[in-house]
């Protein structure tokens, strides 16, 4: 088989613009596809910072009305990817981020600006640009749902498309009067279509009408099958269980790399373990914390939202300071989880420290500086912390959900026997069982023989996505056999 050509299309794209682990992963895995003979072009919107770093623009349509303005696409590269930009100011130039305004607040015109970016993946899907006719379009999550629907309700030839959901719990729900305005046809408001509970399902109708549907790692992939964890979907994806898999995500290993990281403080590797001592001080110093070696050193990095569980930590903040150890916390998110940290801080000086933000260096600070790093959602699709902390030697501990149970292998005392624990899972995912975790986290590491096995067994995680993109260009190469390609 010839080379595969896949449209990708994403609302984020590491590093150009980023809220969460979407970004990182559209942006790290076109690189790991081209050596398999895939090529990767994503289109993504013109956010301001998007237009910021693009290289050698060429315009490849003007469009006088799209979607209510003048826009234009531009075919570019930055910072190694391959690009097609919907450059449309009066959707996308706005200050705040991708979803948001700079208060929190969702635009109001998302389903618009959405589905733009939808209805011209199905444009150059179908030829749009006479020098570009993909094989696959790859979409990624409810904002770019609708491109199966504008693929299947235009008729005529198309390209295989591939659903990716990220985390199901956003799914993109609108107001059914704008069928119109969204230029889609009133035969497409069917439950075989884009209806969903009454509204515009954007990514119900990728999952119905895509013709294969992953997430992010395998066991997610069963949870989102059951009325517990389907968020309303469960039925649908059941259906189409036949047409759904879960291919783990993965780190770039170039970004995460304890050996080269410019912005840790001290580089090392799993043969200078030691070193790491150095980084630990660093972020205790950074954060205001209590420059204690011996103190195990917590690390949190994540929105601060329900579904991350970070209500329950809070709730076991006084016994992991009593048992003397230390939390260092970046993240934002709802106002009150904020208010209830900061207070937290207070209670407890040179023990809890808190930076509510999205800083992408001291994220990486935390986990070359962290003893362990603390994961306890309520439901994860994937998490990507974790298999940072496995790369950097932060042993991570987890709750037993979605991806958190593929990516990391509790310390049982059979697992520690043979080597193979890489940090600490607990369940059920209530602040208890939380406390429980962090106490036998404490006595772990505790015992420094032990907590460097698992350091080092971590550490010799393959996190990287030589194997996820595997599976996906063999998903790829079938999708393109099974359409006759």
């Amino acid at each position: 088989m010839s080379r595969i050509e896949v449209l990708a299309v994403a609302s984020e794209l590491f590093p150009l613009v980023k809220t969460g682990g979407l970004a990182d992963v559209a942006g790290a895995l076109p690189k790991a596809l081209s050596p398999l003979d895939v090529r990767v072009r994503t289109l993504i919107p013109g956010y301001p910072a998007v237009l910021a770093a693009i290289e050698g623009g060429r315009t490849v349509r003007e469009l006088p009305d799209w979607f209510g303005g003048p826009a234009r696409l531009v075919a570019a590269k930055a910072a190694g990817l391959e690009l097609f930009v919907l450059v449309a100011p009066h959707l996308y130039r706005r200050d705040g981020g991708p979803y948001a305004d700079a208060a929190g607040r969702d635009f109001a015109d998302n389903a618009v600006r959405f589905a733009a970016l939808s209805r011209m993946a199905a444009s150059l899907a179908q030829g749009l640009s006479p020098r570009y006719r993909p094989d696959v379009v790859h979409i990624h999550d409810w904002q770019t749902g609708l491109t199966a629907a504008y693929l299947t309700y235009d008729g005529g030839p198309r390209p295989g498309v591939v659903c990716t959901i990220h985390n199901l719990a956003f799914q993109g729900q609108f107001d059914r009067a704008l069928l119109p305005a969204l230029g889609l046809p009133a035969g497409s408001f069917t439950p075989d279509g884009v209806e969903y509970y009454g509204a515009i399902g954007f990514l119900k109708a990728g999952v119905r009408l895509a013709d294969r549907i992953t997430t992010v790692s395998p066991t997610y992939a069963t949870e989102i099958c059951t009325p517990q964890g389907g968020m309303g979907m469960d039925g649908l994806l059941r259906g189409r269980a036949d047409r759904l898999c879960g291919i783990l995500n993965a780190v770039d290993t170039g970004v995460w790399d304890p050996a080269a990281d410019p912005l840790i403080a001290v580089r090392y590797t799993a043969e200078a373990l030691p070193a790491r001592a150095a980084d630990k001080l660093a972020l205790q110093q950074r954060l205001g914390l209590a420059p204690d070696a011996k103190a195990p050193l917590f690390g949190v990095i994540s929105r601060l939202s329900w579904q991350k569980g970070l209500d329950l930590l809070l709730q076991a903040i006084p016994a992991l300071a009593a048992e003397g150890g230390q939390l260092a916390l970046l993240g934002s998110g709802e106002a009150g989880l904020e208010a209830s940290l900061l207070a937290a801080t207070r209670r407890h000086p040179g023990r809890v420290a808190c930076e509510f933000a999205y800083d992408e260096a001291l994220a990486h600070q935390i986990q070359a500086g962290a003893d362990a790093i603390v994961v306890p959602s309520r439901f994860e699709p994937c998490g990507l912390t974790q298999l940072c902390a496995l790369r950097y030697g932060a042993v991570p501990v987890v709750a037993r959900v979605g991806g958190l149970v593929d990516t990391v292998i509790d310390a049982t005392p059979m697992a520690l026997s043979a080597g193979a624990a890489t940090g600490v899972q607990f369940a059920p995912v209530e602040a208890a069982a939380l406390e429980i975790a962090l106490r036998r986290t404490i006595g772990l590491y505790r015992k420094p023989r032990t907590w460097r096995k698992l350091q080092l067994a971590g550490m010799a995680t393959d996190v990287s996505w030589a194997k996820p993109a595997r599976a996906y260009a063999a998903l790829f190469a079938g999708l393109v056999r099974e359409r006759g390609g």
